[in-house]
């Protein structure tokens, strides 16, 4: 009898049975204590919500814009690396579901299929993010790569200069390229839809960077070439140099200090995303959730606010565009989604946080999401700037 998906909880269940530890563990783990990883959920489930009866709740939209974009609710698909090896071919088919959903899907400079891989599948433009590297002529093909393929914007990654440290990923041996230890290959012989579906196609590495880069032929000699690649270095000024190669819409990506994003606002991005990296660097640091009031106070009427981490749910959703942000972006809740059932669990999960939002939105009196702001939120619930 095959299972009824009701929540997000269901696909990450199913999604932890049919991924190989190893690439479950990479998506469902913070850094240290996993304490930002586990806040930027749970200081969502503080925030309550007022409902309103008795008001008319026909012709409900959840449709809106991000960074000029129609979408058919305000959720993105965020850029999450190795995605290709949560399911065979995981970014082309998350791509396809957010396609045919309406909303954006953001590739990887860490994923496994290419950009132009993406491009060959989808007839709409999707957003890239990129990760600045040392090598600077290296960005740079990539920054035109992107061009080139009609991205839509730009989503450049600030808080990944140094990488956190990931517990689960050091114990399992996760890197890049993966370490086939004797304990992982047990556990993928463990898995065989997974162990099919990557048999069945020729994209298994770094698609974006293998062949791209001087002296990176094939995975065999991709780490040497990743662990000193990621810039430390990283500074504003680098953010206007890309901005002006790129040429068209750039979002910044790891705002969690109304100074940084003041200095977003200076740099003149068209919006900044509220994320801590989905607790993946910097733990002890604020939720997302609890740091967004502070920087639509402080910078909202001058840039796009969005935000990241710990949505769950459609509920979650409406709470962030309660407390102003104009978009969200999902990374775990799809990778369930596509570790469990491929393209089609990712669609599920879209449809899943679309009505969650809609009767949510109902519920609390609304029938356009543009219309949401913090009065459908209880006094004394919710963070404040």
């Amino acid at each position: 009898m095959a299972e009824v998906i009701t929540n997000i909880e269901d696909l990450r269940k199913l999604a932890q049975r049919r991924v190989p530890r190893m690439f479950y563990d990479y998506a469902d783990s913070g850094s240290w204590t996993e304490g930002t990883y586990r806040a930027n959920e749970s200081d969502f489930q503080k925030i309550k919500l007022r409902q309103r009866v008795a008001v008319n709740m026909e012709g409900r939209s959840t449709a809106t814009k991000m960074v000029g974009v129609d979408v058919a609710m305000p959720v993105a698909i965020a850029p999450t690396g190795l995605t290709g090896m949560q399911h065979a071919d995981g970014e082309i088919l998350a791509a396809k579901a957010a396609e045919a959903f309406g909303i954006p899907f953001t590739l990887s400079t860490m994923s496994i299929c290419s950009i132009e891989d993406i491009r060959a599948n989808t007839s709409k433009p999707f957003w890239f993010q990129l990760y600045v590297m040392r090598d600077r002529d290296f960005i740079e093909r990539l920054i035109d790569r992107a061009n080139a393929a009609g991205c839509g914007a730009l989503v450049l990654t600030l808080d990944l200069q140094i990488i956190g440290q990931r517990h689960k990923d050091l114990k399992n041996g996760l890197s890049a390229p993966p370490k086939l230890t004797l304990a992982n290959i047990l556990n993928m012989m463990t898995k065989p839809r997974w162990g099919l579906g990557m048999l069945g196609t020729s994209r298994r590495q770094f698609g974006n960077i293998v062949g791209h880069v001087k002296g990176v032929s094939d995975m065999s000699n991709l780490s040497a070439w990743t662990a000193q690649q990621f810039d430390p270095r990283l500074n504003w000024g680098d953010v206007e140099w890309i901005k002006k190669r790129w040429g068209g819409k750039l979002i910044l990506k790891g705002i969690q200090d109304v100074e940084d994003a003041k200095l977003a606002v200076a740099s003149g991005a068209d919006a900044l995303i509220v994320s801590n990296h989905g607790g993946r660097q910097l733990d002890g640091a604020q939720s997302s959730i609890e740091a967004l009031p502070a920087i639509v106070e402080a910078v909202g009427s001058q840039i796009e606010v969005h935000m990241d981490g710990g949505i769950r749910s459609g509920q979650d959703v409406l709470k962030a565009v309660a407390l102003g942000a104009k978009g969200t972006y999902i990374g775990r809740a799809f990778l369930y989604g596509l570790g469990a059932m491929g393209q089609e669990g990712v669609a599920k999960v879209l449809q899943i946080i679309h009505k969650e939002l809609d009767l949510t939105m109902a519920f609390c009196g609304h029938t356009k999401i543009g219309t949401v702001d913090r009065s459908i939120l209880l006094p004394g619930t919710f963070p404040t700037a």
